[in-house]
């Protein structure tokens, strides 16, 4: 019975919840076709120029020419995607690896912090051709312009992390005679999860700026290149669709971080505590 009324109010409160969720959702459905038909009608009446404002309509038939009748868009995008991912891990491990030296070695951070920000402050499109000059065109220096837009994030939010590690739990590690790398295992890369991965989401996001701006300067392979192929051919309702291809990337590139994140660092999330606590309770009855 004290089961029962315990799971009463649970469900209740489940209800209400999804309840909200669906009511958000909907409203957002309708606010984005609202803009939709506003803007299909504005340009069937002549208030927008076709040529710059493609029609909605010719934009969802561009998706079907580019994904499924033609499907020359499949190459670019797989291309796009293999670069934002080896940037991305390039860039992150490099960033999460020089926030930890920085954030533990004061002699270090002395000497290496004010370039670090120098290098943030520099515009990535200027340093762009200098790398390109350096590596050559190709993938090298697509990776390397990714890494570099990847690389500040992850390094300033490890080393805010590792800097602001709880103060009595490194002197209970000290006094029980715990190594710097137990310390760092143990206590200050776990201490500084969440910071890291909230700079793992702006760099994965990031990453997809730093490949169109590597694929608009060599307009080789890539969506980037397909975008402005499509441009200069006027075709701007298949260059809608590359664009409105990469907002959706972009969202999921997100979201799936956030997800990774309640994954990793879980005790963050109830959810997290609670599938935890029960792989944990299974373990224990077996």
């Amino acid at each position: 019975m004290a089961e029962a009324a315990q799971s009463g109010p649970t469900k209740a409160s489940a209800g209400p919840s999804r309840s909200l969720r669906n009511r958000r959702l909907m409203t957002h459905a309708g606010i984005f076709l609202t803009l939709i038909i506003a803007w299909e009608l504005a340009s069937r009446a002549g208030w927008l120029d076709p040529l710059f404002y493609p029609r909605p309509s010719n934009i969802l038939n561009s998706f079907w020419l580019i994904y499924f009748k033609n499907g020359n868009v499949w190459e670019h995008l797989g291309v796009t995607m293999s670069l934002v991912f080896m940037g991305f891990v390039g860039g992150s491990i490099l960033g999460i690896v020089l926030g930890s030296l920085v954030g533990l070695n004061g002699l270090v951070r002395r000497f290496l912090k004010p370039y670090v920000i120098v290098l943030e402050a520099t515009p990535r499109i200027a340093v762009a051709p200098l790398l390109i000059a350096a590596l050559g065109f190709g993938a090298t220096s697509k990776i390397a312009i990714i890494m570099l837009v990847c690389f500040f994030a992850p390094f300033i939010n490890t080393l805010s992390g590792v800097m602001n590690v709880n103060a009595e739990k490194l002197e209970l590690f000290r006094s029980l005679g715990a190594s710097k790398w137990q310390i760092l295992r143990k206590l200050v890369l776990p201490d500084a999860v969440p910071i890291i991965m909230a700079g793992e989401r702006l760099a994965l996001t990031a990453a997809l700026s730093g490949a169109l701006v590597a694929e608009f300067i060599q307009r080789d392979q890539g969506i980037g290149s397909l975008i402005l192929v499509y441009t200069r051919n006027l075709n701007m309702a298949s260059s809608f669709a590359c664009i409105f291809t990469l907002t959706i990337l972009g969202f999921l590139i997100f979201r799936g971080m956030e997800l990774v994140d309640q994954y990793i660092a879980f005790w963050k999330y109830e959810a997290g505590r609670e599938r935890v606590s029960a792989k944990r309770r299974r373990a224990m009855r077996s």
